[in-house]
């Protein structure tokens, strides 16, 4: 949380994992104000996360799957939200279909 605070130089690459867990919605559309902000800023911002209202806002989406473990690991989707969406084969494109 104190990076995402810093001030920006537009030359940095963040890592979130599962970033919203835990927040209220309240917090969860601040960060993805503080987000959005970083990327404006030109830097890259790489988040694995399961909250669709945040995957829904990314410029690019990767799905992995189709389950988890060793039942995972291919790419069963990859692009924007409302591509991923199109894909039958992608439950996160099937859950994005009904809220986009």
């Amino acid at each position: 949380a104190k990076e995402l605070g810093r001030r920006v130089s537009g030359h940095t690459l963040y890592l979130l994992d599962e970033p919203t867990t835990g927040l209220h919605l309240a917090d969860t559309a601040r960060l993805l104000g503080v987000l959005h902000r970083l990327v404006d800023a030109g830097n890259t911002v790489i988040v694995v996360e399961h909250n669709l209202e945040l995957v829904k806002t990314a410029d690019w989406v990767i799905d992995m799957g189709p389950e988890g473990g060793v039942a995972g690991g291919q790419v069963l989707a990859e692009g924007t939200p409302e591509q991923v969406a199109q894909v039958a084969e992608s439950y996160t494109g099937q859950y994005l279909k009904e809220i986009l």
